[in-house]
């Protein structure tokens, strides 16, 4: 029987990225690390607090490194976002190094970096190929590209840069496993549909509000343990954005409501900006999953569900915290902490785990063949 494979995840957020991985078996988190508090008790709640280091990455000490065969982790990169402030100073970019001081001290056979695609064109990357051309991760050999998760499994169209480095020898990236259309020989694209099917979602959610309910993690008292069922919570918009939502179609936007109800910002800006106040297609995968997906203003976050005509059968509301978590492929099994707000940062920073359960069923034979 193979050995598991031993695994540090950083930057580790809630744990989508673990979660994919276990999944896919055969994998033992040994140590994780995150700096918030809410979603380092989120990661606990799933996972296990004892091997959850909550707190400053920069603070672990050399001594506390445990040796394993895998690290993986997404340095944070809102400096390399568009939606950020494209910043190459920004400190955020600079943790990276940490991740690299990681694997000097893991010794890893295998690390896996994930990151926004900017990043794979920004001078940090630029900086982490130096350090694997006679730098501090010598005997490294990087594989790398740009992955769609919808082609991996996640109903959404969400491109994250892959960075897979390996001292075992070169490690390709996983073949797709999805496409769109009649993929030859492949899966379809999963859709909002398959995502959202036999959830029993109310269409009007029976509250706005999470239970009230604390646990303690790290010796901090945080909101939860909430249960996938409790996410499905709703909001009170205004009359004036519920006759906005009227008005937008599946695959729609701003563009399709009438003049008077523009605000002035949406007047003077004739173009751009297309996804704002749109409505998902029950028959595509989702945009981006963000971390303010509960806010159309921000994407197309608007429920799927609109029918033409008076008597049309439509849902205007924006997607629930637990319809976020089924497009980002979260279990149904999995547990969450922290505040409304808190956790849907934690929904929209998180890698799918079913591009995370891709790669780590990609990586498993390669990791066994080197024990």
């Amino acid at each position: 029987m193979a050995k598991r494979i031993s695994m540090i995840d950083l930057f580790a957020g809630c744990g989508g990225m673990t979660s994919g991985f276990v999944a896919a078996k055969g994998y033992k988190p040994v140590m994780a690390v995150e700096w918030d508090l809410h979603a380092a008790a989120t990661y606990a709640a799933n996972f296990g607090e004892s091997h959850m280091r909550w707190g400053d990455i920069a603070q672990v000490e050399n001594r506390e490194i445990p040796t394993a065969d895998l690290i993986i982790g997404g340095p944070p990169c809102q400096g390399f976002s568009n939606l950020g402030t494209r910043d190459v100073n920004d400190p955020r970019n600079k943790l990276w190094k940490e991740y690299i001081r990681f694997v000097r001290h893991a010794r890893p056979k295998v690390f896996v970096i994930e990151n926004v695609d900017r990043f794979l064109k920004s001078s940090e990357f630029d900086l982490l190929q130096a350090e694997v051309n006679g730098g501090l991760l010598e005997g490294y050999e990087l594989t790398y590209g740009l992955l769609l998760a919808a082609n991996y499994g996640a109903p959404q169209r969400r491109k994250r840069a892959i960075v897979i480095g390996s001292r075992i020898g070169k490690i390709p990236l996983p073949e797709q496993t999805h496409g769109q259309g009649d993929p030859l020989g492949l899966k379809r694209w999963r859709t909002v549909r398959d995502a959202f099917s036999g959830k029993q979602l109310a269409d009007r959610p029976a509250t706005t509000v999470l239970p009230a309910s604390t646990t303690s993690f790290f010796g901090k008292e945080v909101p939860g343990i909430f249960k996938s069922a409790d996410l499905h919570i709703g909001r009170t918009p205004t009359e004036l954005s519920l006759r906005r939502y009227a008005h937008i179609p599946p695959g729609g936007g701003r563009f399709n409501l009438p003049e008077e109800l523009l605000p002035n910002c949406w007047k003077n800006k004739p173009t751009g900006t297309t996804d704002v106040m749109g409505r998902m297609q029950w028959s595509e995968p989702s945009v981006t999953i963000r971390t303010e997906f509960y806010k159309p203003e921000k994407g197309q976050y608007l429920h799927p569900q609109w029918e033409p005509g008076p008597n049309g059968h439509r849902v205007d509301r924006p997607i629930t915290h637990r319809e976020a978590a089924l497009l980002q492929t979260f279990p149904d099994s999995f547990l969450w902490c922290g505040t409304k707000i808190q956790v849907a940062k934690q929904i929209g920073n998180a890698v799918p785990p079913a591009l995370a359960e891709a790669i780590a069923k990609h990586l498993k034979p390669y990791i066994h063949a080197s024990q």
